[in-house]
């Protein structure tokens, strides 16, 4: 199989016009049957200079076969017009001739290739699946070099004797590969790439969000399993909003007090959003009292006592969404249940690789369960990566089409050496084009045992972290900084484009260790570092992330 250049171009085919649709299919033919020493590039852009003039193109596919030579290819679908002047589309007003064309690009790439292959060999074909010529003589065009309607089944066959007999050179394969690369302007805009990236996240993973959104149960009672990027966070979003807009009134409730104040942020008002205890300090809170969180068990006694309350016809819900359901108890769950009215529709999302706090599961006796194993997030470097260190039960699916880059594996020998290999890798990330806005500092520790949480800065650049004070809105207050820097626990669901995970630290790979680095990972939408302590960095690469490194 041809390796396909850029990557993502599956997605492409989503809402685009018929023509890029066929284009698409061409695409995926060549690369299906084409053999792994080819490679294919679509959608070449080509600038030139000529007397005094700019001249600007583009070329469809571009092959590079394995003796260096490339084959450019020009797909034209649809009806076209022959002529005196050669083949013709459009109107006659605008007419395009499309063997001009197509030689032009010929001769503009053919110029520029000779800058890094003196003897490098350019040719054009002309690909038209739906029309047959009539006349190739007076096509403008080599007839050897048209394939139409009547020999397109023959595309794959013509371009591979377009190097029959020639001898691989591996080296002109590369330097004209590494060309047509810099012609694609593949020195990316992330800023722009991580708004496509999200952008294709949600309407890949919108399934879950549309199909479980349409089961019908009586009483409703669904249970989402999903593992990290299969969308439950988007289907919280879309529940809560269809609650609003039928006059409902949805509760939603979750573990980590940061992905409240995420979730908060997104939805508009006319519900409750809060983590557990947060719903349990409110609460108690109406009956006029004040829990001391500062006593030894005062979260136990803060659940107990909201486990037994009345509750107050304000608490009252139409709809109830429980996140994170993997670090909810038996008790927590009874407990904001009955905050719904009778009849209330209920959800609960949860994944087990995200269980942290070693929770047992929770037995949904009566739920209807749905189940996705599909990541839409992350990356497929990310994904396969994790898959090779996760038992296989608990493996995921790439749902992604983007492949990644690498994931970075950084080791370090002690504090200095982890605080500077931090830096070189947090100035890297920077030079790949991401914004400091978009990347995220995370530690494998809590606050209290990390050596990053709570710096300052790290060499020149702020970091944002949480100061663990709270404004008179009950919003967390960070500090001023251009990157943030979060725990694993904190940050979990959550995400960024690129994800630094620092901190890496353990003596055994065991069932612990391995979800705490399933979260910090599946967090990267694009990038993921990961420094670790020489003897973590071993054991991943025992496991087999060394194959990837």
């Amino acid at each position: 199989m041809a390796r396909i250049y850029p990557d993502g171009w599956e997605a492409l085919a989503n809402g685009a016009a018929p023509s890029l649709v066929r284009l698409l299919d061409t695409l995926r033919r060549l690369g299906e049957a084409l053999p792994d020493d080819w490679v294919v590039f679509h959608g070449v852009h080509w600038q030139h200079g000529a007397e005094g003039q700019a001249l600007f193109g583009a070329v469809d596919l571009a092959l590079v076969a394995p003796s260096g030579a490339c084959v450019l290819i020009e797909q034209r679908t649809g009806f076209l017009r022959e002529s005196a002047e050669g083949l013709l589309r459009g109107s006659a007003a605008q007419a395009v001739n499309v063997a001009h064309h197509l030689g032009r690009a010929v001769a503009v790439l053919r110029e520029k290739l000779a800058r890094v292959s003196a003897d490098a060999s350019v040719t054009g074909l002309l690909f038209l699946p739906d029309y047959r010529v009539r006349q190739p003589q007076t096509a403008g065009l080599d007839p050897a070099l048209i394939i139409d309607a009547d020999q397109r089944d023959a595309l794959v066959v013509r371009v591979l004797g377009l190097d029959a007999g020639q001898a691989p050179d591996p080296a002109r394969r590369a330097a004209v590969s590494a060309f047509l690369a810099d012609e694609l302007s593949l020195t990316p805009d992330v800023g722009a790439a991580a708004d496509a990236s999200r952008a294709l996240y949600t309407r890949l993973s919108g399934g879950l969000t549309e199909w479980a959104r349409r089961l019908e149960m009586s009483p409703h009672q669904l249970r989402v399993v999903g593992t990290a990027g299969s969308g439950k966070t988007q289907l919280a979003l879309a529940v809560y909003r269809d609650a609003l807009a039928a006059g409902r009134r949805p509760l939603y409730v979750c573990f980590n007090r940061p992905l409240a104040d995420h979730v908060a942020a997104l939805v508009p008002p006319g519900g409750e959003v809060t983590s557990f205890h947060q719903l349990c300090l409110s609460m108690l809170r109406t009956t006029g009292l004040q829990p001391d969180l500062r006593q030894p068990d005062a979260f136990a006694r803060l659940e107990a006592a909201f486990g037994v309350m009345a509750v107050p016809a304000e608490w009252v819900f139409d709809e109830i969404i429980i996140d994170e359901g993997q670090d909810f108890s038996p008790a927590w769950r009874d407990s904001v249940l009955r905050l719904g009215r009778p009849g209330a529709r209920c959800w609960w999302l949860e994944d087990p690789m995200q269980n942290l706090y070693a929770k047992p599961a929770v037995d949904m006796p009566g739920w209807v369960t749905l189940r996705s194993a599909t990541n839409f997030r992350s990356p497929r470097a990310i994904v396969d990566m994790l898959n090779r260190l996760t038992p296989a039960a608990l493996r995921q699916e790439p749902g992604s089409p983007i492949r990644g880059d690498a994931v970075s594996l950084i080791s370090y020998t002690d504090r200095d050496g982890l605080i500077e290999q931090t830096r070189r890798a947090l100035t890297q990330a920077i030079g790949l084009g991401f914004e400091r806005s978009q990347i995220a500092l995370l530690s494998f520790h809590g606050r209290e045992r990390s050596a990053l949480v709570g710096l300052d800065r790290l060499g020149p650049i702020p970091l944002r972290h949480f100061t663990g004070r709270y404004d008179l809105l009950g919003m967390p207050e960070f500090s001023d900084g251009d990157v943030l820097c979060e725990t694993v626990y904190r940050f979990k669901g959550q995400s960024a484009p690129c994800v630094i995970l620092s901190e890496v630290d353990f003596a055994v790979l065991d069932d612990a260790a391995l979800r705490k680095f399933f979260v910090g990972a599946t967090r990267a939408t694009m990038k993921l570092f990961v420094l670790a302590s020489d003897p973590a960095a071993a054991l991943l690469n025992e496991a087999g992330f060394a194959e990837d490194a």
